[in-house]
């Protein structure tokens, strides 16, 4: 490190970038600035000059305020607080929910034209509007009360909290507002559990809420979505925000063209999880679906196998994506033919499905794509490489899964040109 850690800068805040911080300049030098809104002046704290172009700081005086700045809706996480001492999770928590959404949609529409190179004219066919709106779902008007699940980290005391911000610190809590009431209620806050590196706090829609220690052995709950039951593990993945999984699974139902869907082709869900999109396609298009869920975690594909039971062509395959893609390349014509008439919906973690996965749907020549995004840079990405490739953004829609901090959720359709 240099010697500007700790050095106080005052700086008019520009645009917001990915990642949810603000984009300042100090004497020719770009600063990256947490806790800031465009259009702000304000006194930020160096918090890393290892870098020549860039820095990055923390603010800890607001001189000119946004007028879009209300009290932080976490006080552990406020600017009032040294910027070692504020919690992580809530990053737009300072910011009114219907600007951090512009916010949002600012940055997944320059990644999309930066990144992915999709002009201002597909991408408003793609809209049907000018400007992408991120759809907000049922809850708090001030963003509060929807995570389902929180993980609350263990320090070297056995005291519970979140990491601060890009850190291993545990901050301890006495209040978690982004939690469902259940979770909030469920949490053990105020005891000690030495020794463990982290306690899981969830809420199914199914039953109580409960904890998992450390490393315990896992069990199995029910999520309901609509009038559906998921089996999974309690340890396993499922949509934090209380009304994401039907939201995802409605809009996945309605990204799919159905004049170019066929129930009998070769459809594919990746990075399918315990089955829910495939689910949601059964749903919409009926028992004769034939559709394969491919999932890397064994355990997920188990529940899979069991929540997709009821189609007869729905099965499960443990299987890394592009490992799974590489086989159906090498298939027999007829094989490849089920595949060009194919729809294939993807959920890639937050890197992305990148360019091997696209590459290898390109070769494929499925129909049509519905690729569910968590993060704006790597779907800009996917979504260029397939541009390149063939397939045209025929709409998209985004939605705020994650109130008071700066990730969303995308669902984008791509058909094959």
């Amino acid at each position: 490190m240099g010697d500007d850690i700790g050095r106080e800068l005052e700086v008019e805040v520009g645009k917001i970038a990915h990642g949810g911080i603000s984009v300042a300049r100090h004497e020719g030098r770009v600063i990256f600035v947490n806790d800031a809104i465009p259009g702000e002046r304000v006194v930020a704290r160096v918090s890393d000059d290892r870098k020549k172009r860039f820095w990055r700081a923390d603010t800890v005086r607001v001189i000119e305020a946004s007028e879009h700045r209300r009290e932080h809706v976490w006080g552990a996480a406020s600017v009032d607080r040294d910027p070692a001492e504020r919690a992580g999770g809530a990053e737009f928590g300072h910011i009114e929910l219907a600007h951090q959404r512009e916010l949002k949609a600012q940055v997944l529409m320059e990644a999309l034209d930066r990144t992915g190179g999709i002009d201002a004219d597909t991408l408003a066919d793609a809209l049907g509007a000018d400007r992408l709106t991120i759809e907000g779902l049922p809850g708090e008007p001030d963003g509060t009360g929807w995570r389902t699940r929180v993980r609350l980290n263990v320090d070297e005391q056995g005291r519970l909290g979140p990491y601060a911000a890009r850190s291993h610190r545990v901050i301890p809590v006495n209040d978690l507002p982004l939690a469902t009431p259940e979770v909030q209620a469920a949490a053990p806050l105020g005891e000690r559990f030495a020794g463990e590196p982290h306690v899981d706090v969830l809420a199914p829609s199914v039953g109580s809420a409960r904890l998992i220690i450390g490393k315990q052995a896992r069990s199995t709950i029910t999520e309901r979505v609509g009038e559906r039951e998921f089996a999974l593990a309690d340890s396993g993945f499922w949509q934090v925000h209380r009304h994401a999984a039907s939201t995802l699974t409605a809009a996945v139902q309605q990204a799919v063209d159905p004049a170019q869907f066929d129930p009998a082709s070769a459809n594919l869900d990746l990075y399918g999880g315990v089955g829910l999109l495939a689910a949601a396609l059964g749903d919409r298009f009926g028992s004769g679906l034939r559709i394969t869920s491919v999932e890397s975690d064994a355990i997920a594909t188990d529940y899979a196998a069991e929540n997709l039971a009821e189609w007869v062509g729905a099965r499960a395959v443990t299987s890394r994506v592009e490992a799974f893609l590489r086989q159906l390349a090498a298939g027999s014509a007829p094989e490849r033919a089920r595949l060009e008439s194919a729809t294939v919906v993807l959920d890639p973690p937050r890197a992305g499905a990148g360019l091997d996965v696209v590459d290898a749907l390109a070769s494929l020549r499925p129909a049509q794509l519905v690729y569910v995004a968590c993060d704006p840079v790597a779907f800009a990405r996917d979504a260029g490489a397939l541009r390149e490739r063939g397939y045209r953004l025929a709409s998209l829609r985004s939605f705020d899964l994650f109130p008071n901090t700066h990730h969303v959720e995308a669902v984008a359709s791509l058909v094959r040109e």
